[in-house]
């Protein structure tokens, strides 16, 4: 009997590997098609980073809010703890997009990594997680194909460093680092309150932080916008787009958690090469490919750690549950008449 639940569990798992994999690349694709969004606004002269990211935030709390409503039900997590988490989302959106304004593509690239490490480090010591050495050779693996990207980058297109280098590259790392927070916060939250309560709560202060946000800093930007077809629907695909995003991500938090979310983003600038290739027909270095091939196998290599690690508490508990129906037994045979021993307490 205990065997055939272990092979199931094992079965499952090697199912929530495959449908991690696969869940991450989704997730990838549609950061990619926000990526190309981003660049249209950018080419019709549009720089309003907060902007773009508000009426997401708006989908968010209108759909999920709704949801909340009709449950009639408290909430299962302290309401400040959204605030604090909308306010960390904003600012890490907002940040890693204005870096581009002084950086190079290049450096955003690179040091977006630091994301990666910052999770790690941040699920190892609040959430308990344990990293073994299959897990860190998938990261390491992952890493490195994006790393070839970058060097790709530098060898086929121009060197320029952008206005302000260091400013740039200082905005990354502050993003990332907020970006990490904000997926290791969500990563609790989901896992310890309500997905629907998470998107509801985060949609409503975002959009809170942004409206602020946009009134402080972005108010000319807004009021310069030509809102003509060319623009509401690159706006329109940005915020539909982040809204399944941002609803998948918990998904993924619950099943393989913040590190694997980060790693499969690596592989988003890699298909933006993919659809560079087979939509617009350019041409690009082979290292793409390289670099593309490496990301994936990182990734396997980092789910199946995973995998291993969880057939192993499987089976522990599995133990544990076949010795506790042993004691049971062993206890039922050394006292046949349990009800006789209580009628005798009672009587004494």
């Amino acid at each position: 009997m205990g065997g055939v639940t272990v092979d199931r569990l094992k079965q499952f798992f090697q199912k929530r590997m495959v449908v991690g994999i696969l869940l991450g690349q989704f997730l990838s694709l549609v950061i990619t098609s926000t990526g190309f969004s981003s660049s249209e606004l950018a080419r019709r002269g549009v720089n309003a980073p907060t902007s773009q990211s508000f009426l997401n935030y708006v989908l968010l709390a209108l759909v999920y809010g709704a949801v909340i409503i009709w449950r009639r039900k408290p909430l299962k997590a302290k309401w400040y703890y959204y605030i604090l988490l909308g306010l960390v989302d904003v600012e890490a959106n907002f940040l890693v997009v204005k870096a581009y304004q002084y950086t190079s593509l290049t450096s955003v690239m690179l040091l977006d990594c630091w994301a990666i490490p910052c999770v790690i480090l941040l699920t190892w010591a609040f959430l308990k997680t344990k990293y073994k050495c299959k897990k860190f050779a998938g990261i390491v693996i992952c890493v490195a194909g994006l790393v070839v990207v970058v060097f790709s980058d530098v060898h086929a297109q121009d060197r320029a460093a952008g206005s302000n280098p260091l400013k740039g590259d200082l905005l990354v790392v502050a993003g990332s680092t907020l970006y990490a927070v904000s997926n290791v916060s969500e990563e609790f939250l989901v896992k310890n309150a309500d997905r629907v309560e998470l998107m509801a709560m985060l949609g409503l202060f975002g959009a809170i932080t942004s409206a602020c946000q946009i009134s402080i800093l972005e108010r000319s930007e807004v009021k310069a916008i030509h809102w003509t077809a060319g623009a509401v629907l690159p706006f329109v695909g940005f915020a539909v787009a982040m809204f399944m995003f941002y609803s998948l991500v918990p998904v993924l938090l619950k099943i393989n958690g913040s590190a694997m979310l980060n790693l499969s983003l690596l592989t988003s600038d890699m298909w933006a090469v993919l659809i560079r290739i087979f939509v617009y027909h350019e041409k690009v270095d082979w290292l793409y490919f390289l670099a593309f091939a490496s990301v994936a196998a990182g990734l396997v290599i980092y789910s199946w750690g995973q995998k291993e690690e969880d057939r192993i508490h499987c089976e522990v508990a599995d133990e544990q549950t076949e010795r506790s129906k042993c004691f049971d037994e062993e206890a039922i045979l050394g006292n046949p008449h349990p009800e006789t021993l209580v009628d005798n307490e009672q009587k004494q």
